[in-house]
């Protein structure tokens, strides 16, 4: 028992986290750069920013219940797994006058885990639509101001995906109504972009001693 219990400690548990990390198409390596320069939250709302974050970006609209099932997806999927690094938060940009639904949503989802970096921004039409266009992608935003894609932006305000997908060539974003997507391709990428910075961290590291 014993004998196992070090092989197990040696061995089987580096390779796990190994594979938590560098699991994916992109192999431990970094995440495209697309578009630079996302356009960030307006000043002085909630002090939230892109800056020095590594944020997925949603847009909900003015329909919330339309994109309930989207937010659950993306509350098992992706925010439960990440949630407790402190870097990381989910972003919803959402249009003025939804702030009730919102809190009937944020109520939903605090039965699940525990939402500190859920973060939800109230902002004007056109403001909504300055941020999304600045994302640069071949994707529109609904009559409701809304999509079921979701972004990843990193630390520099950048957008991050893939530019050799399989299906889309280049892409921009995550469609959070398919769980398959979710799981197969967006949870990867989140896991290469967190390892992506903590391995800069650590040689900025290194470099001090030295």
């Amino acid at each position: 028992m014993k004998k196992t219990f070090v092989l197990v400690v040696l061995f089987i548990l580096p390779l796990v986290a190994y594979l938590f990390f560098a699991s994916g198409v992109n192999n431990f390596g970094k995440l495209p750069l697309l578009p630079e320069g996302v356009l960030d939250i307006p000043e002085n709302i909630d002090k939230i920013t892109f800056e020095n974050k590594i944020t997925v970006l949603g847009f909900l609209g003015n329909k919330v219940e339309l994109k309930k099932g989207n937010t659950f997806n993306l509350n098992q999927k992706i925010y439960k797994p990440f949630y407790e690094f402190n870097d990381f938060q989910m972003v919803m940009i959402m249009p003025i006058g939804t702030t009730e639904k919102v809190e009937e949503l944020k109520s939903e989802l605090g039965n699940l885990v525990d939402i500190k970096n859920w973060k939800f921004i109230f902002i004007e039409d056109e403001e909504i639509r300055a941020i999304f266009n600045s994302l640069k992608t071949n994707l529109r935003l609904d009559e409701n101001l809304g999509t079921d894609y979701v972004f990843i932006i990193d630390k520099n305000k950048n957008l991050r995906g893939r530019t050799d997908d399989e299906e889309e060539d280049t892409k921009y974003g995550f469609n959070a109504t398919s769980v398959a997507e979710l799981n197969n391709k967006m949870e990867d990428d989140v896991k290469i972009i967190l390892a992506e910075y903590r391995m800069a961290l650590k040689k900025n590291n290194a470099d001090r001693k030295n």
